[in-house]
């Protein structure tokens, strides 16, 4: 039996209130559980002790047992330091979208014509001074 430590949504609309469960991973998400193992409640602020409460006894029993966090549970286990912090890769999340990366390479077309501008008339005048300089 494959099994899941997740959590199981409650509360009414837009009101979410979560519990922590282990269950078969073929069952529903918010369907037959095994075992309540906690609770989660997102609308308390992050710093509050009552927003993540969990069994952590019960947890590493299923742990041992080979059940399998989902991310966010895995996530709430690294911060309560009973698993290794997971290195995660997101290459995407760095990269600006396609209207971003326009606007970036209008913004260089035109500081590259506007530097051309600059420099140009800025030559000129150079040459105009050493021109007056051997007539005279």
């Amino acid at each position: 039996m494959a099994m899941k430590i997740r959590l199981a949504r409650g509360g009414s609309k837009k009101r979410p209130h979560y519990s922590i469960v282990a269950a078969d991973s073929r069952m529903p998400r918010d369907g037959r559980f095994i075992e309540k193992l906690g609770t989660y409640n997102p609308l308390l602020p992050k710093d509050s002790e009552d927003r993540v409460k969990m069994d952590m006894e019960r947890v590493e029993y299923w742990l041992g047992k080979g059940a399998q966090p989902t991310d966010r549970i895995a996530r709430m286990l690294e911060a309560a330091g009973v698993r290794d912090k997971a290195e995660r890769n997101n290459p995407n999340k760095a990269k600006p979208g396609k209207k971003a990366e326009e606007r970036a390479e209008e913004k260089a077309a035109k500081a590259a014509a506007a530097s051309e501008a600059a420099a140009a008339p800025a030559e000129e005048p150079v040459e105009e001074v050493a021109a007056e300089e051997s007539a005279e």
